[in-house]
């Protein structure tokens, strides 16, 4: 079973760079997408290739945020709400259930853009933390896939001596998500893989200066795991031969 999760930074702009055809050969069962940038009303059949199944979870307000799942097989159930109205209003959780798992798209507030939206996105961190210790004892796998906005360890961004104050490295970001992966039990996937890679491993690129040529980069879009799927974790990369937006897909394959 093959997953990806990709930020396309606006499916209608990815789409004109060849998402979909790139999509059609990937071999994905399921693909998780953020930041569609799209209400489902103006996407076309385009977007809804044949041979998957689809959802979207558009935000209200036209061209932000917003998750879409794409899956091979039609999924048991649908979830889109996580249930706060800020984030939900959002578009920013949507999750497919195939039996005894599921696969979700998630799209962490970004907190870049000043002190109101990082404000947005600890409130987010306090709400969905208990969340996440929940799901990871409820008895189901999980797979959440997802552009989190966090880079959580020096080996995942190329410049952390000079971010060190920014969002996306701050101080308690990284103890959040340190919490996410030992007290509350969840398991980085590309991690658990390849504990040791760095610039392999980035996933998204500043549009500023030379930062994708030069590999000044950051990882911040993970595939967060249950315990129980750490043992059909096969192999994962990340797809730098085609640009589709600032991010790049992150691929991992589970044992069936």
């Amino acid at each position: 079973m093959r997953i990806v999760s990709i930020n396309t930074n606006g499916i209608r702009s990815a789409s004109r760079k060849g998402f979909f055809e790139w999509l059609a050969g990937s071999g994905a069962d399921v693909v998780c997408v953020q930041e569609t940038k799209a209400q489902e009303a103006d996407l076309d059949d385009g977007f809804r290739p044949d041979g998957w199944h689809v959802a979207f979870c558009s935000a209200v307000k036209k061209g932000y945020s917003g998750t879409a799942v794409y899956s091979r097989r039609a999924p048991d159930a649908v979830h889109d709400r996580l249930g706060m109205a800020e984030f939900d209003d959002e578009g920013r959780y949507l999750a497919f259930d195939f039996g005894g798992l599921t696969v979700a798209s998630l799209y962490l507030p970004s907190g870049s853009s000043g002190p109101e939206r990082q404000e947005s996105k600890d409130r987010f961190l306090d709400f969905f933390e208990p969340r996440l210790k929940a799901m990871a004892g409820d008895g189901r796998d999980y797979v959440l896939c997802g552009d989190w906005n966090i880079a959580h360890r020096e080996i995942d961004l190329k410049n952390w001596r000079s971010n060190r104050k920014n969002s996306g490295f701050l101080p308690h970001e990284r103890e959040w998500m340190t919490r996410v992966l030992g007290e509350h039990g969840w398991i980085d996937a590309f991690r658990h893989l390849y504990p040791d890679a760095e610039g392999e491993a980035y996933t998204w690129w500043s549009n500023r200066g030379n930062a994708w040529a030069n590999n000044v980069g950051w990882r911040i879009d993970y595939q967060l795991v249950t315990p129980g799927l750490a043992a059909r974790l096969k192999v994962g990369f990340v797809y730098k031969d085609q640009r589709f937006s600032d991010h790049a897909p992150l691929v991992i394959d589970y044992a069936d």
